[in-house]
């Protein structure tokens, strides 16, 4: 019995310094694209804006975008120009494959009110892993 006892023991033992190990290294492991956003017009942001900037692979023609990473910056009163940093894990991108940067800003309701409208590439075909974002305001809801 002792014997089963110092076996099992040994072997948690096992799994938890793998897990430890698996855990340590995902950080690690993960790499960072990051840039700037700013907007067209000089309009400030409610106090509450909430940025989602996203790393997406848009190599399919005619289906939604895949997302690689994401960030989510809660803006506490601070203005464009803003900087993010979107990490993604490098196992998950091809070089023969396409990726954009998208960002959009809503207000504390997700209203919409500031996107990027336009192909903002990083990673492959020569681009790196910083990029400037210029946005547009979003269009106001029509009445009813």
């Amino acid at each position: 019995m002792n014997v089963l006892r110092k076996a099992a023991f040994v072997l948690g033992c096992a799994f938890l310094i793998t897990g430890c190990a698996l855990n340590s290294a995902s950080p690690v492991q993960s790499k960072i694209v990051t840039g700037c956003m700013t907007c067209r017009v000089s309009i400030a942001l409610p106090p509450s804006a909430v940025v989602k900037d996203r790393l997406v692979d848009v190599s399919r023609a005619d289906s939604p975008a895949t997302v690689i990473g994401e960030q989510v910056i809660k803006t506490a009163g601070r203005q464009v120009p803003l900087a993010f940093e979107i990490a993604y894990d490098p196992k998950r991108i091809e070089e023969r494959f396409t990726y954009s940067v998208q960002v959009r800003i809503e207000d504390e309701n997700g209203r919409l009110r500031f996107i990027s409208d336009r192909h903002y590439p990083v990673l492959t075909s020569g681009a790196g892993r910083y990029v400037d974002l210029l946005l547009i305001a979003a269009a106001a809801p029509a009445p009813w």
